[in-house]
C-alpha cells in the first residue's frame, strides 16, 4: 500500500493528476485534430469509404469503430476489474491500458486510407486504453478520499486535465498553422499525435509512483478467476436492490451519460460537416479554438457546479445541468455559422465539465460502505460504455439515411429521460 493516508493532499493531488496525463487524449484525438486529420484524408464531404467490407459515410465509419471500442471495453472491464480484485493490484492493470492507449496514440502517425484496417487498429488502441484505465483510475476515488473530499477532487481532477490538455493542443495548433503548405499542415498533425503518446505515458509516472497498488493477496489468477468479475458485476447488481437511491441514480446516469458522451465525441465532426466555414483554413482554426473554448469554460464549469453542488445538492444540480444539455441540442440543430457554433462551445464547456465530474463524485457518494471499491465502478463503467454504444449507434444510425442535425436533435429526448429518472431518486437512503 502507499505510504500516504487517505485523504492526504500528496495522495489526493497525485490522483488527480493523472487527469492531467490522459485527457490530452481526448482533446488532441477523440476531440480536435484528429477529425480535422481524418476528414483531411478525403477529397470532399460526400466521399464515401469501403471498410469491413461496406461502403459508407466517412463520419458513420468512425462512429462504429468508435462504438465497437466502447463494447469491447464494456466486455474486458468486468473480467480486468475481477482479476484485479483477486490479484490486489489494481495499478499494474491501470497501466496497462495507459501504455497501450499511449503507443495507439503514437501509432496514428501512420494513419492512411490505403491500410484502413490497420490505421484503425491504433484508433482502436488509442480508445480502449483511455477508457480502460479509467475502470480503474475512477475506482480508486473513494479509497483516496473521504466523502466529504470527493465532489472537489474530482472536479479538480477534470480542471487539471483541461489545463493540461489545452497547454499541448496550443503547442500542437502552433505547429500545424505555423506551416504554409496544406501537406506540411497534415505531417505537423501527425506529430502531434506522437506528442499525446508521449504527453499521457511521462506524465502518468508520478501516479503511479504514489498510488497504492491495492491489497496484494498473493492469488494466481486461474481460469475460474477470469470470469470472476462478472459474477461480481451480478453481486452488485443484486446488492443494488437493496440500494435504491444508488439504483435509481445509475438508471438516470445510464441515460443522461449516452447522449452526453455521444455529443462530446461527435461534436468536432458535426461542425466540421454543418457549419458553413468560409474556407478550409477558417474550418482548421474555428474547429480548433472552439475545443480550446471547451475546455477553458469546463474548468470554470467544474469548478461552478461543485459550488452549487455543495449548496444545493448533487441531483438538483445535475436535474439544472441537462435542462441545459435540452436546450443546446435544440440550438445545435439550427446553428449554421461560424459564431453560433462558438456560442455553443462556449455552453458546452459549461455543462461538460460539470456533468462529468459531478456525475462520477455523486456515484462515489451513493456507494455503501464497502472495500470492493473496483466492483462498484466496473458496474458504473459498464453502465457508462453499454450506454455510450446505443448512443453512438442510435447517431450513425439517424447520421446515415438523414443527417447529422437530426442525430443531434434525436438526444434531446435521452436528457429528457433522464430528468424525470433523476426526480426519482430519494434524497435519502
Amino acid at each position: 500500500m502507499s505510504e500516504f493516508k487517505k485523504g492526504s493532499k500528496k495522495l489526493l493531488n497525485a490522483w488527480a493528476f493523472y487527469d492531467w496525463a490522459n485527457s490530452v487524449y481526448t482533446l488532441t484525438i477523440a476531440s480536435s485534430i484528429f477529425p480535422l486529420f481524418y476528414s483531411s484524408l478525403f477529397d470532399s464531404k460526400e466521399t464515401l469509404v469501403s471498410a469491413f467490407g461496406f461502403t459508407m459515410k466517412q463520419e458513420t465509419l468512425i462512429t462504429i469503430v468508435t462504438a465497437f471500442t466502447f463494447l469491447v471495453v464494456a466486455v474486458l472491464s468486468p473480467i480486468l476489474s475481477g482479476i484485479a480484485d483477486y490479484v490486489g493490484n489494481k495499478k499494474n492493470f491501470m497501466k496497462f491500458f495507459c501504455y497501450v492507449g499511449s503507443i495507439g496514440c503514437i501509432g496514428l502517425y501512420w494513419f492512411n486510407l490505403s491500410f484502413i484496417h490497420f490505421s484503425l487498429l491504433f484508433y482502436f488502441m488509442g480508445l480502449i486504453g483511455y477508457w480502460g484505465s479509467l475502470v480503474f483510475y475512477n475506482s480508486y476515488l473513494p479509497d483516496i478520499a473521504f466523502e466529504d473530499q470527493q465532489d472537489s477532487i474530482s472536479a479538480k481532477g477534470f480542471s487539471m486535465g483541461y489545463i493540461g490538455s489545452v497547454l499541448l493542443l496550443i503547442a500542437n495548433l502552433i505547429m500545424v498553422m505555423t506551416q504554409e503548405e496544406d501537406a506540411d499542415k497534415i505531417e505537423m498533425m501527425r506529430y502531434s499525435f506522437i506528442t499525446v503518446g508521449v504527453w499521457w505515458a511521462l506524465f502518468s509516472q508520478y501516479t503511479f509512483r504514489i498510488l497504492p497498488n491495492g491489497v496484494s493477496s498473493g492469488h494466481k489468477v486461474t481460469k475460474d478467476v477470469v470470469f470472476n468479475g462478472f459474477k461480481e458485476l451480478k453481486a452488485v447488481w443484486v446488492q443494488l436492490k437493496q440500494n435504491l437511491r444508488l439504483k435509481r441514480y445509475l438508471n438516470a446516469f445510464f441515460v443522461f451519460s449516452m447522449a452526453v458522451q455521444t455529443i462530446m465525441l461527435m461534436a468536432v465532426y458535426f461542425g466540421e460537416k454543418e457549419i458553413n466555414w468560409a474556407s478550409d483554413g477558417e474550418k482548421t482554426i474555428g474547429l480548433i479554438v472552439s475545443i480550446l473554448v471547451i475546455q477553458l469554460v469546463a474548468i470554470l464549469g467544474a469548478i461552478l457546479t461543485s459550488r452549487a453542488a455543495s449548496k444545493f445538492g448533487n441531483i438538483s444540480t445535475l436535474i439544472v445541468i441537462n435542462f441545459m444539455w435540452m436546450c443546446l441540442c435544440v440550438y445545435a440543430y439550427f446553428m449554421v455559422s461560424p459564431i453560433q457554433f462558438y456560442i455553443a462551445a462556449g455552453l458546452v464547456g459549461l455543462v461538460m465539465g460539470g456533468v462529468q465530474s459531478l456525475g462520477r463524485s455523486t456515484y462515489s457518494k451513493y456507494l455503501p460502505e464497502t472495500e470492493d471499491t473496483t466492483s462498484y465502478f466496473s458496474f458504473y463503467d459498464v453502465a457508462e460504455k453499454i450506454g455510450i454504444v446505443i448512443g453512438m449507434f442510435i447517431f450513425a444510425f439517424v447520421s446515415e439515411y438523414s443527417s447529422m442535425r437530426y442525430a443531434i436533435l434525436f438526444l434531446f429526448v435521452f436528457f429528457l429521460i433522464g430528468i424525470i429518472l433523476l426526480f426519482r431518486v430519494p434524497k435519502e437512503e
